[in-house]
């Protein structure tokens, strides 16, 4: 059931909580002696019309309008390879003479650093026309105008040459709607844009990668479930140690699962009745807490059990009822104060509430279901391990004590 749970509400990701955001505020001042219901009607039908741009925005950087002049300069690669240069040896002599270029630093004892930086003399070279005749100096010490090296090219372009790991880039900053999770708009980006785009081979030698948050959300959300992974091998190795036995942790990490799918129904719950909250990583991190806390009504059954049979010489099963039993109380009594103290941190309004109330719902929904089911899963399952257990030892050794 709990895995039916985790599947059926595993909801999309977000990055981050969404906090309060700058917004634009608009007056709208109607032509005067219109009734309520004219004023009603103009309103509504504004209000109809932007809904759909409402906190959603899609800004190219830079504009994709290539309608600029532009002035290329391209290697004649015959030539360089003449007097002994490449192509990237004619960019840093561009570099030189439009904006410079770093060779080594400076610094003087007790002050700061200084950037040595080779540069051309910017009164000598403001337009295109002098660059073109600059002269750069070759191999050999001598020196070369820059057109005998390189063609000049008069174009249009972009406003603005931006480059990811040196390649030539344009960048979508995507806005999604409040209500959308940034996992689900990455999905529709990729399934409705990205993919149509490839098959009609319009992306056809062009990269097309989603970065940001994004990019962070897929980073963080592999590293979480590494360290997920990480979190419940080292409660059952910590418990192994603990009992000195490989069956009895294992048992009792069958909580985690319940506890997982509480976890679930608790935010849904959140998204029903109190306010929208998305799956962002402060909610994620309330799962990896549950793992150290819901495993602790099971040990306190596992470890009475087995303290009825080792030192009260009860029968296997009758020390599971009786251990079951005398351990209720304790058990609903902890799980009582855990859920009601962090219950504020799911009910209260509040500004920064957005913060918490992911984790607090998914630690009091997970400990609230695992608490109901665990005194009902685990005795049943402890019944068929712990039969192998003797007390013919302990007893004896309390004999001979006494």
């Amino acid at each position: 059931m709990s895995v039916a749970a985790t599947m059926l509400l595993f909801p999309k990701m977000e990055y981050l909580p969404q906090g309060n955001r700058n917004r634009i505020m608009s007056i709208l001042v109607p032509p005067p002696g219109l009734s309520y219901k004219e004023h009603r009607e103009i309103g509504d039908h504004i209000y109809n019309y932007v809904i759909l741009y409402m906190n959603v925005q899609i800004r190219p950087k830079p504009s994709l309008e290539v309608l600029y002049p532009e002035i290329k300069i391209m290697p004649l690669r015959d030539r360089l390879k003449a007097v002994g240069m490449d192509a990237n040896d004619l960019g840093i002599a561009l570099d030189v003479l439009m904006d410079g270029r770093e060779i080594g630093d400076f610094k003087q004892e007790g002050k700061k650093k200084i950037d040595l930086i080779v540069k051309a003399s910017e009164e000598e070279i403001y337009t295109p026309e002098q660059l073109y005749n600059s002269l750069i100096a070759i191999p050999g010490g001598k020196v070369l105008p820059l057109y005998s090296l390189s063609e000049l090219v008069r174009t249009t372009g972009i406003t603005e040459i931006r480059h990811f790991e040196r390649m030539r880039t344009i960048t979508l900053q995507i806005s999604p709607p409040e209500n959308i999770p940034l996992e689900k708009a990455m999905d529709s980006i990729h399934s409705a844009i990205i993919q149509p785009l490839k098959k009609q081979g319009i992306l056809k030698g062009i990269d097309v990668t989603m970065t940001g948050a994004a990019d962070k959300l897929t980073v963080t959300r592999k590293a979480f479930r590494w360290n997920f992974i990480l979190a419940v091998i080292i409660t059952y190795l910590l418990m192994c140690a603990l009992f000195e036995n490989f069956i009895y942790p294992f048992i009792i990490m069958f909580t985690i699962p319940l506890a997982a799918g509480g976890g679930f129904i608790g935010l849904k719950l959140v998204n029903i009745f109190i306010t929208p909250q998305p799956l962002d990583i402060l909610t994620m991190l309330g799962f990896v807490i549950l793992i150290g806390v819901v495993v602790n009504n099971a040990i306190l059954i596992v470890h009475q059990a087995l303290n009825n049979i080792r030192y009260h010489g009860m029968e296997y099963r009758q020390a599971v009822i009786e251990s079951t039993r005398t351990r209720l109380r304790p058990i609903y009594m902890s799980a009582a104060t855990s859920v009601f103290g962090m219950l504020p941190l799911v009910i209260a309004p509040g500004p920064g509430s957005e913060l918490y109330r992911g984790l607090g719902s998914v630690v009091l929904g997970g400990l609230a279901f695992s608490t109901i089911f665990t005194v009902y899963l685990i005795p049943a399952i402890l019944i068929f391990f712990i039969s192998a257990e003797k007390s013919d030892k302990y007893l004896q050794g309390r004999d001979l004590i006494k």
